[in-house]
Formats: C-alpha cells, structure tokens, sequence
C-alpha cells in the first residue's frame, strides 16, 4: 500500500498541467534507447519509473525549468517544467559524490516517511554530471532510495537551477516554484523534516 501511495503521489506531481475541457493531451517526450540491463537493474532495485510529462512546458518565474532530461534506468524523458501539482523535494546527486553518498541514509528515510505519509509529497533524485547509469543505479538501489531519479549526465540542469556542486537539495512548492536550497549535504532526516515543514507547509 505504501508503494502504491508513493506512486499515486508521483503521479500527481503533473495534476497541476493537465488542459481544462476536452483538449487532447499534450505530447510525450519520445523515449530514449536504454540498454535492457539498466531497465531490469532499476526494477529489481525496486526504483520506479519517474514521471510521464509533455513534452512542452511552460516554466513559472522562479520554477523548475523547460529543460527535458533522462530519467535513469527508464527510456522516458521528463520536462522539469511540467513537474508541478504537488510539493516536490529535488536532490541532485551522483554516485562518485562523497558528500552524496554521506547525506543517503537521511533522504532514504525521509522518502519513505514521505510515501508512508497521507500528505502529499513527491521525492525526486537527479542523477547529475554520472557517465555511469549502471554505478549510479547500483549505489541508488544500495541506499534505498526506492522513488524515481531523473539522468543528467550533460549537466542540462546547470544554468538553470544554479548548480555549481552536488549535492543540492531543492524544495519544490505545488506550483513548481523553488522555494529552498541546501547546498551541500544534509545533515539529517530531521533536517528534512524540518525544511519540509518550514517551507512546504508538509509535517512528516
């Protein structure tokens, strides 16, 4: 049950662009050839698939950008800009990040806090300047972090978000504004829990 609800929360992350009336829905992305190891790897990792958004998108002032990134292990492609109809917490990450690797048990704690929690909350990593889907899939799966990671491995993020190091955590309100960042590691879950709370108006 708490897998579906994790999933469900995912899935209303995009509730906030679907088109009044009867519109047909915006196009997809088309998907990307990715090996069929990585796909079954983040299966049995238990990770899910990220998000299905349109192609297009139309960025908020002081938003997630209309930038169209990978999603890892999964063929999808995601537009940031379109992530918006539930508070969102961002991570950016990489598994040859010593910092990253030290701040994981905190987010795979509080993710699942957060897929447990009748709030709505959605977890999200971006797996950032990593050549190494396979690495990067086996670390994600070692910290058990079972909520989806978008791949960047050209640094598409960068401009746009202000990403000068990783990690960086980003608080993400409903309406897909950033509204908070760590810049560097965090220090604990409750350090989560508390910017959740602070800046989210979500209590874990």
């Amino acid at each position: 049950m708490r897998r579906l609800a994790a999933l469900a929360a995912c899935a209303l992350v995009l509730s906030g662009c679907a088109a009044s009336g009867a519109t047909a829905p915006a196009a997809s992305p088309p998907p990307l050839a990715v090996a069929p190891e990585l796909i079954s790897q983040r299966e049995a990792a238990g990770i899910p698939d990220c998000p299905a958004t349109p192609l297009e998108a139309e960025a908020v002032a002081g938003g997630l950008p209309d930038v169209v990134v990978g999603c890892l292990g999964s063929g999808r492609q995601v537009n940031l800009a379109a992530l918006r109809g539930t508070p969102m917490v961002l991570n950016v990450w990489a598994q040859w990040c010593g910092p990253c690797r030290a701040e994981a048990p905190h987010l795979a704690e509080f993710a699942a806090e957060a897929a447990a929690s009748e709030q709505p909350l959605v977890v999200l990593g971006v797996d950032y300047d990593d050549p190494e889907p396979a690495l990067a899939l086996e670390f994600a799966g070692g910290a058990g972090w079972t909520y989806p990671h978008l791949h960047d491995p050209s640094k598409r993020i960068a401009g746009p978000l202000r990403i000068d190091g990783i990690p960086v955590t980003l608080f993400v309100n409903d309406r897909g504004q950033v509204v908070y960042r760590v810049v560097g590691p965090v220090a604990s879950t409750q350090q989560l829990r508390d910017l959740a709370a602070a800046h989210l108006g979500v209590t874990l």
